[in-house]
């Protein structure tokens, strides 16, 4: 037996029990995540030693205990902003305690008066909470920035003694509860941030009673706007300073600091609604984007939340081409961090390598101007992942290891933003580690449902999950939620159709792509097969091998995310059927043997 003394972190999940009866498969998947992602790294960066695990405990040993509170005020902050948006009888947290004393250590465990301290600590913590003894407290002096709460003399279980505790406080971290909507100060100092308001909507019904529904639905849409990370929207409390009243609208947007104002109107004429709303960028006075809306009024709550997600799901994407418009015109020396984010993703939805490595700088730019800039991070881990997929790069390993540090930054930052779990959960698929692909999909669905971006991707995961008839809803959804999309959203469901069966489907999603490489006409070819036209299959086949002479269906089936065998064998069918080599050996072969014919 050796003897040391060491600063012990005893940490329990609180409610256990409860949420694995709840949901067993899916506890333990997020469990995983928050140990994976948050948990262990903070562990590993401030040197502590994991000695065991139970299914809801951690017990951590460290040389400092300055590294021990930083590290379990970390893991407590942020496991904070990642249960803001997470229902409240779905949120993992944990209870920690922190004692600092003499402890057994044997066979890589330890034991002793210090161990179970720490373990009393723990329990006597509040959720989400930490709880330290007075040898800890009187240690770290003013080394961190907390507070604590001095609980006194506090009797513990099989502990003769009583023992003086303190609570950590944590509520100086600013970051542990949603900001709120910026005020016209913080969207000036925005700089070119694209920031927006939306005017109350007026009653052009000359019914008062219509007054609820206009109201109603002005601050749907400003909650819906809010989750977007790249708008700033002004409040509710000062875009109704304008209600009734009629007013320039260059001046309120001087007024507010915003570029761009949403305004609109709602009359109301025996059984039927109409909606008018109008995109306006006011530095030039000029209308970016106007639509009407003619609905019967038999639902009016239904009627609200259908307008509230169209109008969410299309401005953002009105407002990014036309601050791109703005971004065109100014020399690419002088942009801010904002400015290389937003081309660098115009550059990424082409899906060239040209284009990849120009909106690869582009997002490098983005991070060396701004280095907490967590959207940025995560765009630059996208834009590498692409690469990757393609192998658009020299060294895949290497660059698949810049794509998680990327992230990883991405997440420390900002670990409710949406787009930072979205392209988390892209990658776990291209690694096939579909719970966590699962965790990080729904983590964004919930942070931002009217995401064009995140619903398609969606619609995507449930495909290669062997559920293309739902995949096909969501991808549905996401072409009505952006009438802009990308062309990949054909891709995507000409892929589910595939899975489903639905080959003519199929085949007329493709149909809507320009960009034809070997891998659209492999997927035609395939498609064409299955739905026994041999005649087009060749045809799509012999343009496969024209653009990739070395063209394998073994290679090609390898870049696919396929969950189930069954449905990867459906394909490599297609596939063979089509009259494609299936292996590189095969192929020489077949040459070898047209060769001598």
């Amino acid at each position: 037996m050796v003897r040391r003394l060491a600063a012990i972190l005893a940490a329990d999940m609180a409610g256990y029990s409860r949420l694995m009866e709840a949901d067993e498969a899916g506890t333990l998947a997020r469990l995983k995540t928050h140990r994976i992602e948050l948990i262990d790294p903070a562990i590993a960066k401030n040197c502590g030693s994991i000695i065991k695990t139970g299914g809801d405990s951690l017990l951590v040993e460290f040389q400092s205990v300055v590294e021990a509170v930083n590290c379990a005020v970390e893991i407590q902050r942020r496991m904070a902003r990642r249960n803001a948006d997470v229902a409240p009888d779905r949120r993992i947290e944990f209870r920690i305690g922190i004692n600092l004393g003499d402890v057994i250590a044997e066979e890589g465990d330890i034991f002793g008066d210090g161990v179970n301290l720490a373990a009393r600590l723990e329990a006597m913590a509040e959720v989400g909470g930490i709880c330290i003894s007075r040898a800890v407290r009187d240690q770290l002096g003013e080394r961190l920035d907390v507070g604590f709460e001095d609980l006194g003399e506090q009797s513990v279980k099989n502990l003769s003694r009583k023992v003086r505790m303190f609570r950590v406080l944590l509520d100086s971290d600013q970051n542990a509860t949603p900001s709120p909507a910026p005020d016209a100060a913080a969207v000036t100092a925005a700089g070119d941030m694209p920031s927006i308001a939306v005017l109350p909507m007026v009653n052009m019904s000359g019914d008062s009673e219509q007054e609820f529904f206009a109201d109603g639905l002005t601050e749907d849409i400003i909650t819906g706007l809010s989750k977007f990370r790249e708008l700033f929207v002004i409040s509710r409390t000062s875009a109704f300073v304008y209600k009734g009243k009629t007013a320039n609208i260059q001046n309120v947007a001087r007024a507010l600091g915003v570029q761009y104002i949403l305004e609109g109107s709602v009359r109301k004429a025996g059984n039927c609604v109409r909606i008018t709303v109008q995109l306006i960028d006011a530095a030039t006075d000029r209308h970016i984007w106007a639509e009407r809306y003619d609905r019967d009024l038999e639902d009016i709550f239904a009627i609200q939340d259908e307008i509230t997600t169209t109008i969410v799901g299309i401005l953002p994407g009105r407002i990014e081409a036309a601050s791109q418009e703005r971004v065109k015109h100014k020399r690419t020396d002088n942009m801010a961090a904002y400015e290389s984010l937003l081309a660098g993703k115009v550059l990424h939805h082409r899906s060239n390598r040209e284009a990849n490595a120009e909106a690869l700088r582009l997002l490098d730019r983005a991070v060396a101007l701004d280095p907490n800039y967590a959207h940025a991070h995560a765009w630059r881990a996208c834009v590498l992942g692409q690469s990757w997929v393609y192998s658009w790069c020299d060294d895949r390993d290497e660059t698949w290891e810049r794509v998680g540090e990327a992230l990883q930054t991405a997440l420390g930052l900002d670990d409710n933003d949406s787009d930072v779990h979205r392209i988390l959960a892209a990658t776990s698929i291209a690694h096939g580690d579909f719970d966590k692909a699962t965790y990080h999909e729904e983590r964004a669905l919930s942070l931002n449902p009217n995401d064009d971006l995140i619903v398609v991707q969606n619609g995507e995961l449930l495909t290669w999950l062997g559920r293309p008839e739902e995949g096909i809803e969501w991808i549905r959804k996401a072409i009505r939620l952006n009438p802009y999309h990308p062309e990949r959203f054909w891709n995507h469901l000409g892929r589910a159709h595939f899975v489903a069966r639905d080959y003519e489907e199929a085949i007329t999603a493709f149909g809507r792509i320009s960009r034809q490489d070997q891998f659209h006409h492999a997927f035609l070819a395939a498609a064409h097969a299955l739905r026994g036209d041999g005649t087009e299959a060749a045809a799509q086949a012999a343009q496969v091998l024209e653009i990739d002479p070395n063209f394998t269906v073994e290679a090609y089936l390898a870049t696919l995310h396929y969950k189930d065998e069954s449905d990867l064998e459906h394909h490599r069918h297609g596939l063979l059927e089509a009259g494609l080599p299936e292996s590189a050996a095969r192929a020489a072969s077949a040459e070898r043997h047209r060769v001598g014919e």
